[in-house]
């Protein structure tokens, strides 16, 4: 049972070494996500492909949450770390215990690998967003540009991994 929290617990510290300061992602977006992990499992896609939009809808509700806080001028020691750490246990943990998620160090489930890679993804192209937008003078250079870079990366691994998992 250690050893789990212990790697939940290098996960999480991952998602809060690269952190920046925190924007939301537009609830578009977030729903777009939650509808991608819908989808996927009424229709029976495997668990990697559910784990990409798990995790990125993971990430998104983090951000949510960490600005929601900060709007509400809640701050305390390590909030940053802790909500991501919350989040990940109040996912992770019930599909552990239900045996749906199998925690091990061998990384052999596809629903952990996939809301481990799903996270990296769907953050990375949210900071890809963010970034272009400060070098466009705080504008976005097309509409739904917001929605489009982080849920890309979740369309692409999906299609990916669906070829190579079919």
């Amino acid at each position: 049972m250690r050893r789990n929290f212990i790697n939940i617990f290098i996960v999480s510290s991952f998602f809060l070494l690269i952190s920046k300061p925190t924007f939301a992602i537009c609830p578009l977006c977030t729903i777009a996500v939650g509808a991608g992990v819908g989808l996927s499992r009424w229709l029976g896609i495997d668990d990697l492909i559910t784990g990409l939009w798990i995790g990125g809808l993971t990430v998104s509700l983090i951000n949510w949450t960490i600005d929601w806080l900060g709007r509400k001028k809640v701050k305390f020691f390590a909030m940053d770390f802790i909500v991501y750490l919350a989040y990940y246990l109040l996912i992770i943990l019930p599909l552990h215990y239900t045996n749906i998620i199998h925690l091990s160090y061998s990384m052999n489930d596809h629903l952990l690998l996939g809301i481990i890679v799903g996270s990296f993804a769907f953050y990375c192209g949210a900071s890809w967003y963010f970034y272009l937008k400060e070098k466009n003078n705080g504008h976005a250079h097309f509409p739904y540009e917001k929605i489009v870079f982080p849920v890309s990366p979740l369309i692409i691994l999906s299609i990916i991994f669906y070829f190579l998992t079919k």
